[in-house]
């Protein structure tokens, strides 16, 4: 049988055990790299982050990363105590102190902050906000296509917990991935409240059907800043797309599907509940999707330059 893999998979790389972390303003070798057990973060998942990836010295469509972290700040009322330019300085900041230039992952994360007591209330966060960043050297490492498995978790209705929101709090998509690896997949498939194909417990879902890309409607998902992209490219270079509604038939059914992440890009689906989609490799669209996707960080990294 095949070992686990996952959609974050990278190689290992002996710099990340002498990482620089930025904590609150300041940075500190990744071992001094500690918040406070009263953190609303650590309590509670009471906070936002982001995931960037760095291409050519460049964070690869910083502007929409940047939209989305204060977009998801306003909503849970978080003020997270820097401007625009504020972010970008302490990225560059952690950046430049780890000597990193191409290949890396930076995982931003903010909270509330530091509770008076244990409790849920936010008035309880006086002291905050919390604010890390995790640089690693990171190269996407996938073995082979990964292998999804249907789970009975799903991503919710907006009023209970918007899944647009990229919160910390993720127990719903872990459980989702546990479930998968317990029936043999390397990730979950989740459906919506209706029934409908959604997407993982970590990337946004595509399948392609006769040439046509197929994603779903968007109302219960990540707004995937990967997943735009996409869709964006698809439509520039006329490769049918569509954000629907579709069942597992239609996905069994399917020539082709990928998953979409800042990390991992476009990775390819091998098996969905035991079946094989299309060869079980990266099929054509995937493929072109692949290099339309690569030439447009290659633009966007160079117009920032």
């Amino acid at each position: 049988m095949n070992a686990k893999i996952t959609t974050h998979q990278a190689r290992e790389d002996e710099r990340n055990a002498a990482i620089q972390i930025y904590v609150n303003g300041e940075i500190v070798p990744r071992h001094q790299a500690v918040v406070s057990v009263y953190d609303s973060g650590f309590l509670l998942g009471d906070g936002v982050w982001e995931g960037l990836r760095l291409y050519n010295g460049r964070w690869a469509f910083l502007r929409d990363h940047l939209d989305r972290l204060f977009q998801a700040a306003r909503a849970i009322d978080l003020d997270i105590g820097l401007d625009r330019a504020g972010v970008i300085a302490a990225l560059e900041t952690v950046r430049i102190a780890n000597d990193m230039h191409d290949n890396a992952h930076a995982r931003l994360m903010i909270t509330r902050g530091i509770k008076t007591h244990p409790f849920q209330h936010p008035s309880l966060s006086q002291t905050g906000p919390t604010t890390v960043i995790i640089m690693e050297h990171s190269v996407p490492a996938m073995a082979r296509p990964i292998r999804l498995a249907t789970v009975p978790h799903i991503r919710g209705l907006p009023m209970s917990q918007d899944a647009k929101l990229n919160s910390h709090s993720k127990v719903n998509c872990i459980l989702a991935c546990i479930a998968a690896e317990k029936a043999g997949a390397d990730e979950a498939l989740m459906l919506d409240v209706h029934g409908f194909v959604n997407t993982t417990n970590a990337c946004n879902f595509f399948i392609v059907r006769k040439g046509e890309v197929w994603t779903s409607t968007g109302d219960y998902c990540m707004n995937g800043i990967t997943r735009q992209k996409v869709i964006d490219l698809c439509r520039e270079n006329q490769i049918p797309v569509f954000e629907r509604n579709f069942s597992l038939v239609d996905t069994y059914d399917a020539d082709e599907a990928f998953l979409t992440g800042t990390f991992g890009a476009q990775t390819p689906v091998k098996s969905i509940d035991g079946r094989q989609i299309g060869t079980g490799n990266a099929g054509p669209v995937t493929q072109n999707m692949r290099n339309l996707y690569k030439a447009l960080i290659e633009q966007d990294t160079a117009s920032c330059a």
